[in-house]
């Protein structure tokens, strides 16, 4: 396993100081977290690039790639409605083939939890801290990238797609691969065929008690012990919901163009959204509280970062490697290191808690010190 360089020390406290200041709770996590649940959120994608550990007789777990899962079970389990912590610590990551990345670094980072009035504000808030963090770390060559999967969703539905359509093309959002497969199927005749296989299409014809019931004893024969968070009931919608979106019908060439063009969007964030709000209107749309939340998203982070801003460059077809995103999402990046070597990054992800049992309302953020020091980038 290959380690970063030691990190100067001043450079370091530099960093950490805007995590101080953010306040919160300081926490650890366990080194080792399950595999499954990590997999189960993360994606499958996830698995090449974990450390997977395994005693014998005991469930397989993984050493920690980041730090957000664990804070938020964290949080749930402390009980309260919000919450504010901050973290340092080694994370764990395989290095790609032929790759002289690091597979243990240092993280530092921070998370927020709870419903808040303004969501775009909290946003730009945690934007704000991962800029001024990584610029302490010495580089002048930074900018940062912003996307957001909600900006999709929302203009998928405002040129008029049915809601099966947009869950579908959602999920696949994700994935480039699937992506483009869905824009390149456009005029194909029929409906995507059911993706839940045998068991779902079985649950899907009974009543919701009866299918919670019915899963919660193949549970028990086959000895299962659900990970997650999730109930048999809350597992039955949501795979209720995938067969549905899944027999939705197919796009059009017109919508498929659309689509396509809206992913292209790459320049300066209010040339984007200017293009956005053009498209959904040529089709007969609008994306007017959505282009209104991200224009006080930009706004109030040119305040938080006044003197010192950054450039900023919006992307609708970004999205980062852990899955579980689902609002604004932003990656700082320096021109001197390779497009897969983030200083810094984060977003909303208000799904997730929720996933593991908590509340609603998530956003955060992590450096990579060994990346911001000029002198130990790696």
């Amino acid at each position: 396993m290959s380690l970063e360089p030691a990190l100067e020390p001043k450079r370091l406290a530099a960093i950490r100081a805007p995590f101080e200041a953010f306040g919160g709770v300081a926490v650890d996590a366990p080194i080792l977290q399950p595999l499954s649940l990590l997999l189960d959120l993360a994606g499958e994608g996830m698995r090449a690039r974990l450390f997977v550990v395994q005693a014998e007789g005991a469930e397989e777990q993984a050493l920690r790639p980041d730090f957000t899962i664990p804070v938020v079970e964290t949080h749930i389990r402390s009980g309260a409605s919000h919450g504010r912590y901050r973290y340092e610590g080694k994370a764990f990551l395989v290095a790609e083939r032929g790759s002289q990345h690091p597979s243990e670094f240092l993280q530092i980072g921070a998370e927020s939890f709870g419903a808040v009035d303004n969501t775009a504000k909290e946003d730009a808030g945690m934007a704000a801290l991962a800029w001024r963090a990584s610029r302490a770390g010495g580089r002048d060559d930074l900018s940062v990238k912003l996307g957001d999967p909600t900006l999709f969703s929302d203009f998928l539905s405002a040129i008029g797609l049915p809601e099966g359509v947009v869950t579908r093309l959602s999920r696949a959002f994700r994935s480039e691969r699937a992506l483009h497969r869905e824009l390149d199927l456009a005029g194909a005749s029929g409906a995507e065929p059911a993706t839940g296989g045998g068991l779902a299409e079985l649950l899907g014809g009974l009543k919701d008690a009866e299918a919670a019931q019915l899963l919660k004893e193949i549970w028990r024969l086959s000895g299962i012990q659900p990970v997650g968070g999730r109930s048999a009931e809350e597992i039955v919608q949501r795979l209720a919901a995938r067969e549905e979106a899944a027999r939705a019908r197919r796009l059009t060439p017109g919508e498929a163009d659309l689509i396509r063009r809206y992913l292209r969007l790459s320049d300066d964030p209010t040339k984007v959204l200017d293009a956005i709000d053009a498209l959904a209107r040529q089709a007969g749309g609008a994306l007017d509280r959505t282009l209104s939340d991200w224009t006080l998203r930009l706004s109030t982070l040119a305040e938080l970062t006044a003197g010192d801003a950054p450039d900023l460059t919006l992307s609708t077809a970004f999205i980062r490697p852990f899955g579980y995103y689902d609002g604004m999402l932003f990656e700082v990046a320096s021109a001197a290191l390779e497009p897969d070597q983030p200083v810094a990054g984060g977003g909303r992800y208000d799904g997730l808690p929720e996933r593991l049992g908590g509340k609603a309302g998530a956003v955060g953020c992590m450096v990579r010190p060994g990346r911001a020091i000029v002198e130990a980038s790696r």
